[in-house]
């Protein structure tokens, strides 16, 4: 994408998703506006053009595409129909009942993984699903995420062998500038 495309879709993203108003993390902490991964998903036109650009950060030899619970799964479906990559769908718990599976989809046993979510923070939920994915036998090496804020996520997940690729950062957002969740 190039630095004017990239501000476009951002500013596109962020009058859209970037919600002035209190949000709790699940840590506890207070932000005083958050990025709303569903508002994002549910303009088609915008979800298919930052899945489209999402596309090129796709590493070469990925085989499946794994989205997390529950911000994850509209981007995964809609990054897998742009790339032609099956995808896998990755709950935080197990089902409790029916299927009882915590990993949905295709068989990831063997397959090279990139896991998908909309916000990455500190990087510990993404790690928790590295770790799941890993344990079934999926080797794990990439993570893409629409919106990187910088709270230790992309370090996290570097020491554990995993390399995240972010559409936009914090600081690409014309209207949050540090404050989008």
């Amino acid at each position: 994408m190039t630095a004017d495309t990239t501000a476009t879709l951002a500013a596109r993203v962020a009058e859209t998703a970037c919600v002035a108003d209190t949000f709790t993390l699940a840590d506890g902490q207070v932000l005083d506006a958050y990025f709303d991964e569903y508002r994002l998903a549910a303009r088609p036109q915008l979800l298919h053009d930052v899945a489209d650009a999402m596309a090129a950060l796709v590493p070469e030899g990925a085989e499946v595409l794994a989205g997390i619970e529950l911000g994850g799964v509209p981007l995964v479906i809609a990054l897998s129909a742009v790339t032609g990559l099956p995808a896998a769908f990755l709950r935080r718990l197990s089902k409790r009942y029916g299927s009882k599976r915590q990993i949905e989809g295709p068989d990831v046993t063997g397959r090279r993984v990139v896991l998908v979510d909309d916000v990455v923070r500190s990087g510990g939920q993404l790690l928790a699903m590295t770790r799941i994915l890993r344990v079934a036998g999926a080797p794990v090496a990439h993570a893409l995420c629409v919106l990187e804020r910088p709270l230790g996520g992309r370090l996290l997940l570097d020491e554990h062998g995993v390399a995240l690729h972010s559409l936009l950062t914090e600081a690409d957002l014309p209207t949050a500038k540090g404050a989008a969740s």
